[in-house]
């Protein structure tokens, strides 16, 4: 029962940190990064990585994400520098996503690597089409004046569902299940917007 658990929390923290990278690809990796770092100085089991995934709690990889999060986090707050981030953005944040995934995703021993991988590259694609879809919106219709506001809430939104993802994977996991249902239920009740024929 407790390896159920254990491989359970695996699980949903992968999808949670897979998750948040479509949004910032840097905070989740610098969020395992550094857990990782001080579960392995602390001698804790927080979060332990194993190779060839631990070589992100090295000191010079925190650094260089902490560096990559600085800039990402100035650039997309600006309009139009936005854009041309989520484009770029467009291959940085699936394949931060297919990393967090597989290297959470090693709890249960039955996943396929590359299985881990594609989930990973999916969940944080899919949410990165979104973010990349609605961000050209809001600069049109506040003619960019939302766009700071609407990247520091998903940059905290990111962060929090990175730390619950990694502190409490079931109940991110549960959430990400209420949200998902919501953006389901929102998307069927929507009033049918054909064109009436002709």
């Amino acid at each position: 029962m407790v390896e159920l658990l254990a491989g359970a929390g695996g699980i949903a923290a992968a999808f949670g940190l897979a998750s948040s990278a479509g949004l910032n690809a840097y905070i989740p990796l610098l969020v395992v990064a550094v857990l990782g770092r001080l579960s392995t100085m602390a001698g804790w089991d927080l979060l332990v990585l194993r190779p060839p995934w631990d070589t992100l709690t090295s000191w010079w990889i925190i650094g260089l994400l902490a560096v990559l999060l600085v800039i990402e986090m100035t650039v997309d707050k600006i309009p139009a520098a936005d854009t041309i981030n989520d484009v770029v953005s467009t291959i940085i944040r699936p394949a931060a996503g297919a990393i967090l995934f597989a290297a959470n995703a090693e709890a249960i021993a039955d996943i396929h690597p590359v299985l881990a991988l594609a989930c990973g590259v999916l969940l944080a694609g899919g949410v990165h089409a979104v973010k990349a879809s609605a961000r050209p919106v809001v600069t049109a219709t506040t003619a960019g004046i939302a766009n700071p506001f609407v990247s520091v809430m998903e940059d905290i939104l990111a962060t929090v569902v990175s730390v619950l993802s990694v502190l409490i994977p079931i109940l991110m996991a549960a959430i990400l299940i209420v949200v998902m249902i919501m953006a389901i239920a929102w998307w069927h009740s929507r009033p049918n917007r054909r064109l009436p024929a002709r």
